[in-house]
């Protein structure tokens, strides 16, 4: 699904196996090195659990791309390296989902999009 990017390489820790144990109240570290095929002002997360074919909306703190170890704007064959936290609140409930994190440039088009396999534990 990554249309304006290329992605070199995604790491989610700590995940040793898959599916990832995500524990509740703990937070994860996203780290996505990709490389930009378009030039963009901007860019922005969008993370969805995923059950059943259906997306359900994951807030995170910082959604805003250039917050997140992106130098912007961001420049036609640059690479870059996006870093983010994927909290895990104690309220979610304890199940087998698929995360998809999405980063979507001025035009909402997709720098990159990846899914991981995850399953939600105490």
């Amino acid at each position: 699904g990554s249309i304006d990017g290329v992605i070199q390489e995604v790491n989610v820790s700590p995940c040793p196996t898959q599916p990832c144990l995500l524990h509740k109240g703990t937070s994860y570290s996203i780290n996505v090195t990709f490389a930009s095929k378009i030039e963009s002002q901007g860019s922005k997360a969008r993370v969805y659990g995923e059950m059943l074919h259906v997306d359900i909306p994951f807030p995170i703190p910082e959604p805003d791309g250039c917050k997140s170890g992106i130098q912007c704007p961001i420049q036609k064959g640059h690479y870059y390296s996006y870093m983010n936290k994927l909290p895990v609140k104690s309220e979610y409930p304890s199940i087998k989902l698929i995360v998809k994190w999405e980063l979507v440039d001025d035009q909402d088009q997709m720098l990159f999009c990846w899914k991981i396999p995850v399953q939600i534990t105490s």
